[in-house]
């Protein structure tokens, strides 16, 4: 994550996704509310067996979408920072009382127990003295379980994974409510296959497939947007010319797959972990309620005369009787000073233009100063006596700062969740299936 942690500051960045077309059965509609009786906006509701078939809710928490779904089937409901909800299809057929109508039902999705940051929070420093040699027992124990559930073998998964952009003009706003100034979300469905046996350096090797894509965005805050991470120029723009660039950045290169596909390769624990538990030093422990242990690996790496510092935890909650790794969670704070700027290679060139920069100003732009943290969030799932990933959650707030007073401040909350998993007979995606454009569709919500 160290050598990454600035690409990927830079990566999360998007506006947003589409609406599938046809007709369908039935209407499925309802409210996302969180347990305070505020909407949630920006909530991801989708069949389980069919991801494309799903929608976003609005600023108001309100969803609706078309499909052709049998009674019992599931429908998912998430949002990072809350509890995943399974309903039924039938739950989203709520006819009203009073004129026998279809009315949405009301959806409270709970907070998440393990939120960015709580182990931090409610970690308690243990009484008894860290000493190294019982430190290094520990870390070889935890190690030794790392080696026995995490297998060797291929796997593929099937994620729906969801990246929210925040308009920058409402920083002030998002301290008081922050869910209400996200003008954006790319939700993507993807197969992503990982080959151990084919790894560097320890790394799993991780080939990523985009099946299909949807933008969804909120018409005014993208406008707001798309103003001020575009500069003054776009104002100057003829009607025409204007219509065009917001046509063009819309549809804008393929690179929310680098954005997907960076969010799952973050936060590769098992190879982490063998890296850092030579040096006892940087690892502390601290123990939580329900029979957990938190290890913690904390590490500051000042760079080139200081002008790149990065602070870097690293936090495995653990199993205090089996030492098997429970969750996982990171935390990375970064400052970086160019002090001529430097220019970008054609991938982070890329990256800017999901934040609808003109074509022209890319070319110019010149990366001088960068600041910004990530919290990233690990969760596993258990099949055939090993341990898989099952869902991620990111936060990034990052201020990039260019030549030409380009400035770009940044917040970005992500996730992705894996709706299936297969272990048996999984062969590598072919150069055509990783490469293939996505299907894109952009979808304005109300």
């Amino acid at each position: 994550m160290k050598k990454h942690i600035c690409l990927i500051i830079l990566t999360f960045l998007l506006p947003f996704m589409g609406r599938l077309g046809g007709a369908f059965a039935a209407t499925y509609s309802g409210r996302v509310v969180d347990e305070k009786g505020a909407p949630i906006a920006y909530a991801t509701v989708y069949p389980e067996i069919a991801p494309e078939w799903g929608t976003a809710t609005n600023n108001d928490g309100f969803f609706s979408f078309e499909a052709n779904l049998v009674p019992d089937m599931k429908i998912i409901i998430s949002f990072i920072g809350y509890e995943k909800l399974t309903i039924h299809a039938n739950e989203c057929l709520v006819l009203s009382p009073s004129t026998g109508e279809p009315e949405g039902a009301l959806f409270v999705l709970k907070e998440q127990p393990i939120a960015l940051q709580e182990t931090v929070i409610a970690a308690k420093p243990s009484k008894q003295k860290n000493k190294r040699k019982q430190m290094a027992a520990l870390l070889h124990a935890v190690y030794v379980k790392l080696e026995e559930e995490f297998p060797d073998n291929n796997a593929q998964y099937q994620v729906v994974s969801d990246v929210r952009m925040y308009c920058p003009a409402d920083r002030a706003l998002e301290a008081k409510n922050a869910e209400n100034s996200i003008w954006g979300m790319e939700q993507m469905i993807a197969n992503i296959v990982v080959l151990p046996e084919q790894a560097r350096e320890g790394r799993d090797s991780v080939q990523f497939q985009g099946r299909y894509c949807k933008r969804f965005f909120d018409a005014q805050k993208r406008a707001q947007a798309d103003s001020i991470l575009a500069g003054d120029a776009i104002e100057r723009l003829e009607k025409k010319q204007k219509e065009k660039f917001m046509r063009k950045a819309a549809n804008a290169v393929d690179s929310g797959v680098v954005v997907h596909r960076a969010l799952f390769a973050m936060g590769n624990m098992r190879y982490d972990f063998e890296q850092t538990m030579t040096d006892t030093r940087h690892w502390t422990v601290s123990n939580e309620s329900e029979g957990e242990t938190v290890l913690t690996h904390t590490q500051k790496v000042s760079k080139y005369l200081g002008l790149f510092k990065m602070t870097f935890s690293r936090h495995y909650i653990v199993d205090s009787e089996t030492f098997a790794v429970r969750r996982f969670s990171e935390h990375a704070e970064v400052k970086v000073t160019i002090p001529f700027g430097i220019k970008l290679n054609a991938e982070q060139l890329q990256m800017l233009n999901l934040v609808n920069m003109g074509e022209q100003q890319i070319q110019k732009f010149r990366l001088k100063k960068l600041r910004g943290s990530v919290d990233l969030n690990t969760i596993y799932q258990r099949q055939d006596g090993h341990v898989y990933l099952l869902e991620k959650n990111m936060i990034c707030d990052a201020h990039i700062l260019g030549s030409k007073k380009a400035e770009i401040p940044l917040m970005v909350k992500a996730t992705q969740r894996v709706t299936s998993l297969r272990t048996q007979d999984v062969v590598p995606l072919t150069p055509s299936q990783i490469t293939r454009r996505v299907k894109r569709d952009i979808v304005e919500i109300y």
